[in-house]
């Protein structure tokens, strides 16, 4: 069956991640190169929390929460995630937006294809203001955001509800995440899925071509 929906996580995916731009998040706060040497999906086995992370001993917002907090303890004042997300996009959001997600979205646009957005922490973690810099938000024809909807990836609901916003099928969408538990949720729900590389996103892009056949 032909796939003619794209349903993408957006941090991660679409944007890089933290892990990325640690250089920008130590430049923003005055910190010495390396001090932030958390590396989540960049280098797992250094870093405890994101395994607690996958095991689903902490959530990812617990995740970053902590994280925030220790940026916080280092330059002694508390820090939210919507600041540790803005400091490392303060100049221009946009600059944080992963070439290939462009490249791929609107590939799918031209071919007829449907695009959607299903994330956990859209706003949550990026805030209004960043959000309405983004320029590739004008290209996504729905955004299911867990930050207003409360209901979270992988719960069934989450896909279901972006499945009836972007007006197609399981069977006929695919479906990008860089979390494993939000992979695994999608294919419980008949959904075509890719696992996200962040280490390599061109050959997860290029995969998503392929199915989406663009």
């Amino acid at each position: 069956m032909k796939h003619d929906a794209l349903l993408l996580d957006f941090g991660g995916v679409i944007s890089k991640t933290l892990f990325e731009c640690h250089e920008a998040t130590e430049r923003h706060y005055g910190l010495a190169p390396g001090t932030l040497d958390w590396r989540g999906p960049l280098d797992p086995d250094r870093d405890e929390l994101w395994q607690a992370m996958l095991a689903d001993e902490i959530t990812e917002r617990d995740y970053w929460d902590q994280r925030a907090a220790e940026v916080g303890r280092l330059i002694g004042r508390p820090v939210a995630i919507q600041e540790l997300v803005a400091a490392t996009r303060s100049a221009d959001p946009n600059d944080a937006i992963r070439p290939e997600a462009v490249a791929t979205i609107r590939k799918a646009k031209a071919a007829g294809r449907r695009v959607g957005v299903l994330s956990n922490e859209l706003e949550l973690f990026y805030g209004p203001k960043t959000m309405a810099r983004l320029e590739i938000l004008a290209d996504i024809d729905c955004l299911v955001d867990g930050s207003r909807s409360n209901v979270l990836k992988p719960s069934p609901e989450a896909y279901a509800l972006a499945l009836a916003a972007i007006g197609s099928s399981a069977a006929q969408t695919v479906f990008v995440d860089d979390q494993p538990r939000n992979v695994a949720g999608a294919r419980a729900m008949g959904i075509t899925s890719v696992a996200f590389d962040v280490r390599n996103p061109a050959a997860s892009f290029r995969k998503v071509g392929e199915l989406l056949e663009v």
